[in-house]
């Protein structure tokens, strides 16, 4: 997790504190917007407007809602990011190896989730899966540099996947995996990597 993120709250809110202590806890740096709930700003009423409550937590613009979910949002994401890291960027074969090895526990960890819903909030497309979705882009690459097979590991989460990918919704919203490992591939070697 990265980039900007927003935390609007209010103080005495035991659910915006659940939030506060999961950033604080990853050590992810936000911005803090107090909420008087009785006058309601703006932006609450924009990011969070089917029931105008808070916590909720912007990340680069897209909000979530619900403390679990953000607090499993801010677990998950920050843990995938930071071991798909060593995956991409590492250049020690054991650190690497040890990468790969997390992130397939991740991934299956997040497998079983769904059971046999098709979403992860059961029924319907919500927050999680579009909080986790966006991760595929990048399979494509910490296959590549992790030279394993997520699909082989994990193929239920690779079906989910693609099924979201029929969704308009999602394909035309996420970057293409081989633009990502360009992308990648462009930044190992201005770092020396490759």
């Amino acid at each position: 997790m990265a980039d900007e993120i927003v935390l609007l709250s209010s103080w005495p809110s035991m659910f915006g504190m659940r939030v506060r202590v999961a950033l604080a806890e990853k050590g992810l740096k936000y911005e803090y917007r107090e909420e008087v709930l009785r006058d309601k700003s703006p932006l609450l009423l924009m990011m969070n407007p089917v029931h105008k409550k808070i916590p909720v937590l912007i990340h680069n613009g897209k909000p979530i809602s619900e403390s679990m979910i953000i607090v499993e949002y801010i677990d998950e994401t920050r843990r995938l990011y930071d071991i798909g890291k060593k995956i991409i960027w590492s250049t020690k074969g054991e650190e690497q190896e040890t990468g790969k090895k997390e992130f397939i526990e991740c991934l299956k960890l997040l497998e079983g989730e769904p059971g046999d819903n098709p979403y992860f909030g059961g029924e319907n497309f919500g927050f999680v899966d579009v909080s986790l979705v966006t991760f595929s882009c990048w399979f494509h690459t910490y296959e590549s540099y992790g030279n394993f097979s997520i699909e082989a590991k994990c193929p239920k989460l690779v079906a989910w996947t693609k099924r979201f990918l029929e969704k308009e919704s999602v394909s035309s919203s996420l970057a293409d995996p081989h633009k990502i490992h360009d992308f990648a591939s462009g930044v190992r070697k201005r770092l020396g990597i490759e």
